[in-house]
């Protein structure tokens, strides 16, 4: 199970660190697959609104050259063509080979009928210019119609259709995202294949510690995108704590000669979490996998934690009819 041996593993990897490149360590899935332990987040807030979309593209071949291997895209980006640009200039530069890449896209909520997966996976596969994905993923376990109104759509469903992709070969390990502790149980009971990862939102404003918790002694590996939270809050005035320059995390960053950002990815990672920041800086992109050198003590995991606030930055109300919702428990 994801206990003690797993996080030993994470705790092993604390110092592990190339001079010219940060390469993040894997860790194994409970299918036996391999996944890098940070990953490049792309989609909205990598690019900002003002910014052409081919800025994914520069940012995708930017993180390879700094030593990500690990891409996060979705459908619903609308970028699967730019993320898959950047990795192909990366691999034909020679900077990278494909099997050295992790690459994770995800499955819209309008094509969750079984007979849509796979039809819907060929189709990102042929904008990202791949053969198959490492990972893909239930991106909500609300299903919509293509005009975003609700559908009843069991998730249950959706994942044969999951199932089978991965039996095609086209994507190597499958998974889900947002989905709360009582929906995995459920799946779990319903399904052959045990998901890989949930990718959910973990921040300091937003500790999940109860999901974190269930999903490591079920094997699952926690994946955690807006892991900056609030941040830098740039239109919510009244976002609660912390900020980049919070007393508590300047302390703990000039401890260790890092920014407050690199100790909040590094605050993920040492709870067993794989963070995903987003950027199109170079020098950003370069920082934020520059956490492996090393480590926070418990203490000061536990000071970060105190922050929570149980609040999202992502928090689609307009799903709340739902029947399969995911944000009304853990």
């Amino acid at each position: 199970m994801f206990g003690s041996e797993m996080l030993t593993l994470f705790a092993a990897f604390a110092l592990f660190h190339v001079t010219n490149a940060v390469i993040a360590p894997t860790v194994e899935l409970n299918d036996g697959n391999k996944i890098p332990l940070l990953a490049l987040g792309t989609g909205r807030g990598t690019a900002k609104e003002s910014e052409s979309v081919d800025q994914v593209r520069q940012a995708v071949y930017w993180a390879i050259e700094a030593g990500y291997r690990h891409i996060d895209t979705a459908a619903i980006y609308f970028d699967e063509e730019q993320v898959g640009k950047g990795i192909a200039q990366a691999i034909a530069d020679k900077l990278v080979t494909r099997n050295e890449l992790f690459v994770t896209t995800k499955l819209w909520n309008d094509r969750h009928r079984q007979e849509q997966v796979v039809p819907a996976l060929k189709e990102s596969l042929q904008k990202l210019g791949l053969d198959y994905v490492d990972l893909y993923l239930i991106h909500f376990p609300v299903a919509t119609k293509s005009d975003g109104s609700l559908d009843n759509v069991d998730y249950i469903e959706t994942w044969k259709g999951m199932e089978k992709a991965k039996g095609l070969g086209l994507t190597r390990s499958i998974g889900v995202s947002n989905f709360n502790a009582s929906q995995i149980e459920r799946l779990i009971a319903h399904s052959t294949i045990c998901p890989a990862v949930n990718e959910i939102e973990v921040n300091p404003t937003l500790t999940q510690v109860a999901l974190i918790n269930y999903l490591q002694l079920k094997n699952i590996i926690p994946m955690g995108y807006s892991p900056f939270g609030f941040l830098v809050s740039r239109s919510k005035e009244n976002a609660p704590p912390p900020r980049a320059d919070d007393p508590a995390l300047v302390k703990i960053a000039q401890k260790y000669g890092k920014t407050t950002s690199q100790v909040v990815l590094r605050y993920l990672f040492d709870r067993s979490i794989i963070p995903i920041p987003k950027s199109t800086n170079k020098d950003r992109i370069k920082q934020n996998i520059d956490i492996f050198d090393f480590s926070l003590t418990n203490e000061e995991v536990a000071t970060i934690n105190r922050f929570n606030k149980n609040i999202r930055v992502i928090n689609p109300v307009d799903w709340k009819n739902s029947p399969y919702y995911p944000f009304v428990e853990y």
